[in-house]
């Protein structure tokens, strides 16, 4: 092929030439049909190859395993040939697998007669220049994310002339203009009239041009016309050679950070306020429920004495007097749970209008003939959830405020009305959501009070008023009620004109029922079952005095575990009165829940100086719970257990009396009780009792069988499991000493299998009804 040599040697000519003048490039010819025929020391450096391991080989080789597949190497070739020359960038392939950026030249060769001999390439590594122009348009885009997603400052740059040429979300947000809206306007366009008249934003362009930087503050104008102040930086942005390429500018708007600052030192000095109120408010709570066990002891054992010496007049007048100062510490209690917010409510959806239209007559009474009085109520009231006594207590305690101070006379008002409390007036209320409220309004046009005795009058024990003519709790009263019903309280006085004291509390969309009646106080006893269980001695001994002298069988456990021992004995019981904070466990609550468990028909009165969330969530009674609270008298007890009782209907409560009736005239037995639960002892001879037989108790078996061998009895009833010796071991040698004697066997669990056993004997399974007990134990007579 004289021709093809011809052309070969042509090209070794001109690569031998370009080798010899360049060393940090890559050049190499290449065939026309695309084989690597020259190979230069750049070419080794850069791709990594030896001239005798790649000379010969495809130029595919340089290219990654992508490349390939698509046919660069190929289409690069043919773009040389038909253009004479192809320049690009991309991937290449060193020996060793790692890639580096190239930089290429592809030159078509042509000999002297026109025919395509083959191509010089020429390759270098820019992979270094790459990286640091990629680094910098990264860093350029990063830039413009940033400024764009600023959204709290105004950021844009401006021409040298002032006009606007780009434009950040902050801008659109502060301002008002999109970009498309503002971009090519001149930047005065945001300053007000007068200032842009008197050329004050040019003079800013002007300083920031001489002096590089220009910063101040001022009024701006936004889209809508609105104003706001702001502060302003502007920053001359200039080219390498010094030449002014314009503005950086850069605006936030500080009316909202002074107004938020303002609002922040409202809410910290609201929120020193409320912490302060909650610390008093915990430390009340719990005095008040040490408070109100001491006056419970007291009232209880002061009625006990009431009814023993109600004859002698000097007795019974120094016993009126004990009562009243109880009835004084427990209203102190009473507004002590008030103020902390930890008094049991128990809410109703109602209408306001009637419910305060029906305090009239009290109210006038309570007010004198010298105040004038007026209630006026808006149109359209919505309903309110909210416990209406205590909310009518309150209403009373404002009234008799309001006419202490008009000692004069006067004039007060009360307001209801229909309030929308928004965002901005919650601000600076802690715990107020904003939202639609009913607003009660109590006004008087007393003397008013000083800024600095406003501040103060919701505080539990402050009070203007001479010393012993208030105890300060009042107004304390009143806030913590209103906060525990999740409303508001405010109050607006001016010295010499009166006080409005408002009330929001929150709307119920529900439907409105009639107001519950206040309790009854008649007293009036019976002859049920109760259960009291209580831990402090001294008040379970009161109450159960108290409801042995209303005429109730009474049962008492120390312990919730002791209650339930009892109730699973089987012993009927129509009512359960319990304390709700009881040491140990279970708790109070769960307690009663196995026990409404074990008797479905059970009632359960609770009872507490202080529920600490127990039975209360969210400042209200739970659903289905009834409470009594402490300090409570003689007539309260006993109206709240006949309401509780008489709401069944039955006459189970009746069941051991008719049953007692039922033997009447009959011999009773003589029970010798044997079981290691002493509090089922106390229980099961209590129903023993009433049925009319003549219970011993004992939980030892030794201490049984010595009475045995003392005493004749006519029955036996032994649990089967005793501590040192079974019922069943126990049974057989009491009837060896006493052969007449009947068995009957108490237990949990089904009587297990026995060896015959030469004596009668009956099983009685816990826990067993009153009937069973009666029926077996009149099965066991002679």
């Amino acid at each position: 092929m004289p021709h093809e040599r011809h052309s070969n040697n042509t090209i070794q000519h001109w690569t031998d030439k370009w080798v010899a003048s360049v060393s940090d490039y890559s050049i190499f010819a290449i065939s026309a049909e695309g084989r690597i025929l020259s190979w230069n020391s750049g070419a080794r450096t850069i791709h990594g190859y030896e001239a005798d391991e790649i000379v010969g080989q495809p130029l595919d080789l340089l290219y990654t395993a992508g490349d390939r597949q698509r046919g660069v190497p190929a289409a690069g070739l043919e773009i040389a040939r038909r253009k004479g020359r192809h320049d690009t960038e991309g991937w290449r392939i060193r020996k060793d697998g790692t890639t580096f950026w190239a930089s290429v030249v592809i030159n078509a060769l042509h000999a002297d007669d026109g025919q395509l001999a083959g191509f010089v390439k020429i390759v270098r590594d820019m992979t270094d220049k790459k990286a640091a122009h990629d680094a910098v348009l990264e860093s350029e885009r990063r830039f413009r994310i940033m400024v764009h997603g600023v959204t709290d400052y105004a950021i844009f740059m401006l021409s040298p002339e002032g006009l606007v040429t780009n434009w950040n979300s902050g801008a659109r947000r502060i301002k008002g203009y999109t970009a498309d809206e503002i971009i090519g306007s001149h930047f005065s366009r945001f300053y007000l009239p007068e200032d842009a008249a008197a050329g004050l934003p040019q003079r800013g362009l002007d300083a920031a041009a001489k002096d590089g930087r220009f910063e101040a503050e001022g009024w701006r104008v936004r889209k809508d016309g609105t104003r706001f102040w702001a502060h302003v930086v502007i920053d001359a942005i200039r080219e390498d050679d010094g030449t002014l390429a314009g503005f950086a500018k850069i605006t936030r708007d500080i009316t909202e950070r002074m107004e938020s600052n303002r609002l922040l030192e409202d809410a910290r000095k609201a929120l020193f306020q409320s912490q302060k109120m909650e610390a008093i408010g915990k430390l009340t709570g719990g005095v008040a429920h040490d408070f109100n066990n001491v006056l419970q002891v007291l009232r209880g054992n002061l009625e006990l004495l009431d009814k023993r010496h109600a004859g002698d007049v000097w007795t019974r007048e120094r016993l009126d007097k004990a009562l009243d100062a109880v009835e004084r510490g427990a209203k102190l209690a009473s507004q002590l749970l008030a103020f902390g917010r930890q008094q049991p409510l128990q809410p109703v959806v109602i209408n306001l209008a009637p419910a305060i239209r029906g305090m009239d007559d009290l109210l006038r009474r309570a007010l004198g003939e010298t105040i004038e009085m007026e209630t006026v109520v808006a149109g359209g009231l919505w309903n309110t959830l909210v416990d209406i006594h205590q909310l009518e207590n309150v209403i009373l305690n404002l009234a008799i405020n309001a006419r202490d101070a008009m000692p004069d006379g006067g004039k007060l008002t009360m307001e209801l009305a229909n309030a929308m409390l928004d965002d901005q007036y919650v601000t600076g209320v802690p715990d107020v959501p904003a939202g639609q409220y009913v607003m009660l309004a109590v006004t008087d046009t007393g003397t008013g009070m000083p800024p600095e005795v406003v501040e103060q009058a919701f505080e539990p024990f402050f009070t203007t008023k001479a010393e012993g003519q208030g105890t300060g709790l009042g107004l304390s009263t009143a806030y913590g009620f209103v906060r525990q019903s999740g409303g508001h309280a405010r109050i607006y006085s001016e010295v010499g004109y009166g006080t409005t004291i408002r009330i929001y509390l929150p709307r119920s969309t529900e439907t409105a029922v009639e107001p519950p009646p206040r309790p009854s106080v008649k007293l009036q006893g019976g002859t049920e079952t109760i259960l009291v269980v209580e831990d402090d001695l001294k008040v379970q001994s009161t109450v159960v005095d108290t409801l042995s002298g209303l005429g109730y069988r009474v049962l008492k456990a120390d312990s919730t575990e002791e209650a339930l021992t009892v109730i699973r004995s089987g012993v009927h019981l129509d009512l359960l009165f319990t304390d709700v904070v009881m040491p140990g466990l279970p708790r109070s609550p769960e307690m009663v829940a196995q026990a409404v468990r074990l008797l479905p028909g059970l009632k359960v009165l609770f009872t507490s100086g202080y529920t600490q969330n127990a039975i209360v969530h969210g400042g209200r009674l739970d659903p289905g719970v009834e409470l009594l609270s402490k300090p409570y008298s003689r007539e309260q007890l006993a109206a709240k257990i006949r309401q509780m009782l008489r709401a069944t209907g039955a006459t189970e409560p009746d069941r051991p009396a008719t049953l007692a009736a039922a033997h009447a005239g009959t011999p009773g037995l003589r029970v010798l009780l044997v079981d290691d639960d002493v509090a089922l002892l106390e229980a099961t001879s209590e129903l023993i009792r009433m049925l009319g037989h003549e219970p011993v108790i004992t939980g030892s078996p030794d201490e049984a069988l010595r009475w045995l061998g003392e005493r004749t009895f006519d029955v036996l009833l032994a649990d089967l499991a005793i501590p040192g010796k079974s019922g069943i071991e126990l049974a057989a040698k009491a009837v060896q000493l006493r052969p007449a004697l009947r068995v009957i066997f108490a237990s949990g669990n089904e009587m297990p299998d026995a060896p015959a056993l030469t004596f009668n004997w009956k099983a009685l399974r816990k826990p067993y009804t009153l009937d069973q007990l009666s029926k077996v134990l009149d099965s066991s007579r002679p």
